[in-house]
């Protein structure tokens, strides 16, 4: 099996965690750790229903992986996410000396793998990661775009729907009830 066979597997499989994710409501992004050809680390978006800012895909994993090998340096493990990841991931990627992360779509808000920043490969940074990015880059981009779409289409359909209540109470006589 080829690296690009198995850069494609492991996506794959991070591309059924971001499913789990957008199954919860959140944003569908999966990330797994590899080690020694064994996921020791998954994880797929859970802010909203953990209420917590740290709970990105990416960081899930690393906490998973630190545990099942019993060591935050992660020097010889691979992450592999479906999208690029943020300035937290990828410090926190820094700090935990991941080997090398692949990320399936870049994100050109606040990719900080090389998008709009580059902090795995900060000169001042202690450690370096190894990056690569577009790995099933359209699997990984068409899953985001059709929830944000779908999330869109939600949200308008729920504002013309509160318009529509409006509007119908607006129509409505006021009772004149006196005393």
């Amino acid at each position: 099996m080829t690296q690009s066979d198995l850069d494609q597997q492991f996506m794959r499989c991070a591309l059924e965690l971001a499913a789990k994710a957008e199954a919860e409501g959140e944003v569908p992004v999966g990330a797994v750790v590899v080690h020694n050809g064994v996921v020791v680390g998954q994880g797929w978006n859970r802010l909203i229903g953990q209420h917590d800012a740290t709970a990105h895909a990416e960081m899930m994993a690393l906490r998973q992986a630190g545990k099942v090998l019993q060591n935050y340096r992660l020097l010889d493990a691979v992450l592999y996410v479906t999208l690029e990841p943020c300035p937290m991931c990828a410090s926190a990627m820094v700090h935990s000396r991941i080997g090398k992360v692949v990320f399936g779509a870049p994100d050109y808000k606040t990719g900080a793998a090389g998008s709009v920043m580059n902090l795995l490969d900060y000169e001042g940074a202690n450690h370096h990661v190894t990056h690569q990015g577009g790995v099933m880059e359209e699997e990984c981009r068409a899953q985001l775009q059709a929830f944000f779409r779908r999330r869109r289409a939600e949200k308008k359909t729920e504002r013309d729907m509160r318009k529509g209540l409006l509007n119908t109470d607006s129509n409505k006589p006021e009772s004149s009830a006196k005393n």
